[in-house]
């Protein structure tokens, strides 16, 4: 029998200035260098690890969770680009609602055919409203999803459609510009969603600077996803981790 938890969701509220790290399982590779990169993380003051990619696999998935799994106790957040990318050994799953997006298969189908698994785990289920955001170029969740990125000029259309997913009743907005984005989310759109928006607002996409995070923090965003920048620049937690310091002071 299904039985709602939101204890994540209640983490994700209490404050703004949180950061998650996004880790594709399709570009590691379980070695010393990995285990280094999970500690760094963990020591970092970084709140959560989202696990998952548009076109990875159930064993890449669940390879990722379990080395993950016995190097840290972050909460492991699944952030699924498929129903098959489901892991009970993670803590929750953001369960997506491509609302920015016309595509069946992704505001319903995948949803139906992942109630299986979900049933036969404890994760936490955190429905979601996730909108994409045009980053400069196509992304691969635009290809797979077959669904077009709300442009820049149209931040009236992002705003209605994140009220439409809150009045749906989606816990968290969540908007993504892409992995390797050109450009990322405009922060004067977060302090206008906040404005009109009391669930917590996830925002990711093309961030390469403490100082872009600094400035969605003060924007109002809950949590910061970095993702390709992290991967390429693993120095990069140094910054975050002085970052995340300075703000807990």
């Amino acid at each position: 029998m299904y039985r709602r938890r939101n204890e994540v969701v209640k983490r994700m509220e209490e404050c703004t200035g949180q950061i998650a790290i996004l880790i594709d399982p399709e570009k590691l590779v379980f070695d010393d260098a990995f285990h280094h990169f999970i500690r760094t993380i963990e020591n970092s003051g970084v709140s959560y690890l989202f696990v998952g990619g548009s076109t990875v696999t159930a064993e890449q998935q669940h390879a990722c969770i379990q080395a993950i799994r016995a190097l840290t106790t972050l909460p492991v957040i699944i952030f699924p680009g498929s129903h098959e990318q489901i892991n009970k050994h993670a803590d929750a799953i953001l369960f997506l609602n491509l609302i920015s997006g016309r595509n069946p298969e992704f505001l319903i189908g995948h949803h139906v055919a992942a109630v299986p698994r979900l049933l036969d785990s404890d994760l936490e289920i955190i429905p979601t409203a996730y909108l994409l955001i045009d980053g400069g170029h196509e992304t691969t969740v635009q290809r797979i999803s077959q669904t077009q990125a709300i442009e820049l000029s149209q931040f009236e259309v992002a705003l209605h459609t994140a009220l439409a997913g809150v009045m749906m009743g989606n816990d968290i907005v969540y908007l993504d510009a892409g992995s390797g984005a050109k450009n990322a989310v405009p922060t004067t759109w977060i302090h206008e969603l906040k404005r009109h928006i009391a669930q917590p607002i996830i925002v990711g996409g093309g961030i390469r600077s403490v100082a872009q995070i600094q400035d969605f923090f003060d924007a109002g965003a809950n949590i910061v996803v970095i993702g390709n920048h992290v991967e390429s620049n693993p120095e990069f937690l140094g910054e975050l981790s002085a970052l995340l310091a300075k703000s807990r002071v």
